[in-house]
């Protein structure tokens, strides 16, 4: 089995912030490089999204049941659908914590002098330039079935930053997961229960206006629904805010800081 590399240990001299960012983004590299050995995955988890935007939203925009105001249904939706892949991929990230702990990789890494906070970043960096291939993905299906996107630089890096953001977001907070549970079978299990209620109490596929008031409330202190949000009025023309760009960032940044934080405490337990 080929060697992993590790962090480079961090020399006293480096200035605190710098050391962290270099120890960060070494990881984030290692992590990256297991993609390029394996660029089949993304290309798999493409199908869902295909199948969401190609079967559910072609039918439920000829209903028209869902009150979308001036766009259409399958408009609508593509933010939500985008949002929905990113999840999708970086709620099973944990997994590989587990993995490296039972190859004898994680122990290496809990060794170095790098901060736990730094392990735990790296990795929520590496998730979310992996959701950038689903990004990819659903603008090529968009502009297949004709939706109007916006193509704007401006909107265009506002949408990979919510991407980036929201997948470090729900792959570390899979970490976090993965370090309680610790075994792959209940990591899967609980992966499994957590994305599907994390999905429909967003505002991905219906919006706010329609909901229940019970469901409403959870879908304002579900992060999925700031991530959406961000993505709807980035990506589609025509897309409107229900919260504002500004607050959608400032949620997800803090629910992402938290998590960092929470999983850098949890990071050692899952060699005990």
């Amino acid at each position: 089995m080929p060697k992993r590399a590790v962090p480079p240990a961090a020399s006293a001299k480096d200035p605190a912030v710098t050391a962290f960012v270099r120890d960060t983004l070494a990881l984030a590299a290692v992590e990256l490089q297991k993609l390029g050995r394996d660029p089949l995955e993304l290309l798999t988890r493409a199908i869902q999204p295909a199948l969401w935007l190609l079967i559910f939203g072609q039918v439920f925009g000829r209903i028209k049941a869902i009150p979308t105001g001036n766009q259409s249904y399958l408009t609508f939706m593509v933010p939500g659908i985008l949002a929905q892949s990113v999840l999708f991929i970086a709620i099973f990230y944990g997994i590989s914590v587990i993995w490296e702990r039972d190859l004898g990789i994680l122990q290496k890494l809990l060794v170095t002098p790098a901060p736990r906070s730094a392990l735990v970043l790296g990795k929520a960096l590496s998730a979310g330039v992996r959701g950038l291939s689903q990004g990819f993905i659903i603008y090529l299906l968009a502009i297949t079935l004709r939706i109007p996107l916006r193509f704007q630089m401006g909107p265009i890096l506002g949408v990979v930053g919510f991407i980036i953001l929201g997948s470090a977001l729900f792959s570390t907070f899979s970490l976090a997961v993965a370090c309680i549970v610790r075994t792959r079978e209940r990591f899967m299990g609980v992966g499994q229960v957590l994305t599907m209620p994390l999905f429909f109490t967003s505002n991905a596929i219906y919006p706010l206006s329609i909901m229940p008031p019970w469901l409403r409330a959870l879908a304002k202190v579900n992060p999925l629904s700031y991530q959406v949000d961000a993505l709807r009025v980035l990506m589609v023309q025509g897309g409107q805010s229900m919260f504002g760009l500004g607050r959608d960032f400032t949620v997800l940044f803090f629910v992402l800081v938290m998590l960092v934080l929470l999983t850098a405490r949890l990071y050692p337990n899952v060699v005990r």
